[in-house]
């Protein structure tokens, strides 16, 4: 019987120093931002857009972006204006990583896109700019910037602002192929946002404008 309890307290004692030293090399788990989902009814259209950028928890330099944009005008059974794009990232240093993945758009179809992320952020601001390219014949750059300014008001609420901006040109052929200009004011509460918004697109080398006025509900999804 001692003798079992002497391999019993051994076995123990091993088991602990093991857990210690799991708990010790552990990855500490990676803060992801949260998933930005939006809803904007307007005069001319329907707009919804997702942003997506989270990192693995068991590879935290490796991470997904994805930002998805629909424009479904009133009365209109086709939607003729979207644009998703799916990119695996790889951190270089804080705040700067490259990617690699998709685009899509009605025009171009699927296309295969490299680029960059450069992005700050702290609980009043964000900010962030995704330049990138197709990686394909006649190939599209394009430039995504967003800023985000959520000053407190009170304990409950803060003043929700962004300017969001897009321009995109066709390296091939040399001309505008579209652009818009997001804006948005208003409220948070917790993690919902609501308010004013604008929305300033223009269409092809012509650069037609079409413009978009109404309210905005965002939602934080963590």
């Amino acid at each position: 019987m001692k003798h079992f309890n002497k391999v019993l307290l051994g076995i123990t004692l091993f088991l602990s120093a093991f857990s210690t030293k799991a708990q010790e090399t552990t990855i500490p788990a990676v803060k992801n931002p949260p998933i930005f989902m939006e809803t904007f009814a307007g005069d001319r259209a329907l707009a919804y857009q997702m942003i997506i950028n989270k990192k693995l928890q068991s590879i935290p330099k490796l991470g997904f972006f994805g930002v998805t944009n629909i424009q479904a005008e009133w009365g209109e059974p086709k939607v003729n204006d979207y644009m998703v794009q799916g990119n695996l990232t790889y951190s270089i240093v804080r705040g700067i990583d490259l990617s690699s993945g998709f685009i899509w758009n009605p025009i171009d179809g699927i296309r295969p896109s490299a680029g960059a992320i450069f992005s700050y952020g702290n609980p009043k601001l964000l900010a962030v700019v995704n330049p990138r390219v197709d990686l394909s014949k006649n190939a599209n750059f394009d430039a995504l910037a967003l800023v985000e300014y959520k000053p407190a008001i009170n304990e409950k609420l803060n003043l929700y602002t962004r300017l969001q901006g897009l321009y995109t040109h066709n390296l091939g052929y040399d001309f505008h192929t579209r652009s818009y200009v997001m804006l948005r004011a208003g409220l948070t509460y917790k993690d919902i946002s609501f308010g004013a918004a604008a929305n300033f697109d223009w269409y092809g080398p012509m650069k037609i404008n079409e413009n978009n006025f109404g309210g905005f509900v965002a939602v934080n999804l963590f």
